[in-house]
């Protein structure tokens, strides 16, 4: 395929022209999209894996998500550099512009959520040694379902394009904040009875926490394929992402 580097020092294009690389651009964001949904694969293994690594108390498992997050980071800074390739084409459309606006900031929320669950198992091999009680166990997998459930609703959003399906993940996002708040008092109340050590609970209320953020990016990811579908974002979200609109090609945003 023809690489995007190739048509980086073309003056100007006839419209025979822009037809060409109009489809190399198309051409550039399949590979794009490509990675970016084997990173949101990635990402939910380590979610699995990582859940795993907690409920089991195996350090091993733990080991094996953290030292997998340079292969997650290795691909989402591919992502990166493959979109400000293609924003360095001249005169993208606004269309265009939206839709790798939009791939850059989902490929940085699938990274954080990456990072998120570096911590759940960095915090699983803190606690290895604690034994955690069932109603706890229960919620964490709930939490763990859940934000994988999230991720793949957001993903199937930015494949399919659909604005809908990327607005409809802010109802999915209140069943995961009830089970943080769930799994909160479910650890403070196994610490009053003595069934948790103070320390283990601590890190466990810290681990709901990482959850839950991993449902807010999602909400973010379906935030911005909002943003890449119909040219609409919610509140501060719509306008950091005009903005960098802005910087890329002011003069092509009317188009």
């Amino acid at each position: 395929m023809q690489t995007v580097e190739g048509t980086m020092e073309t003056p100007e294009r006839t419209t025979e022209t822009m037809g060409d690389f109009r489809r190399l651009l198309h051409e550039n964001m399949e590979v794009i999209s490509s990675d970016l949904v084997h990173l949101a694969a990635l990402v939910g293994e380590s979610v699995v894996r990582g859940t795993e690594a907690l409920l089991s108390g195996e350090p091993a498992l733990a080991k094996e998500v953290i030292d997998n997050d340079d292969r997650l980071d290795a691909l989402s800074l591919r992502v990166e550099e493959s979109c400000f390739r293609l924003l360095a084409l001249q005169g993208p459309m606004a269309s265009d512009l939206r839709t790798i606006v939009a791939t850059m900031r989902i490929n940085a929320e699938l990274e954080r959520s990456g990072d998120l669950m570096v911590n759940v198992a960095k915090g699983a091999r803190r606690i290895s040694t604690v034994e955690i009680p069932p109603v706890v166990r229960g919620i964490v997998q709930q939490m763990a379902d859940e934000a994988t459930r999230m991720l793949r609703f957001a993903m199937d959003s930015y494949v399919d394009r659909s604005g809908p399906l990327g607005a409809a993940l802010h109802d999915l996002d209140d069943r995961l904040d009830d089970l943080q708040s769930e799994f909160v008092a479910a650890i403070f109340e196994a610490d009053e009875r003595g069934e948790l050590p103070i320390s283990g609970a601590v890190q466990l209320a810290l681990i709901a926490r990482y959850y839950e953020r991993i449902g807010d990016h999602a909400v973010n990811i379906g935030e911005r394929v909002q943003f890449m579908a119909e040219g609409v974002m919610a509140g501060h979200a719509h306008e950091a992402a005009l903005a960098e609109l802005e910087r890329a090609q002011p003069e092509r945003l009317g188009q």
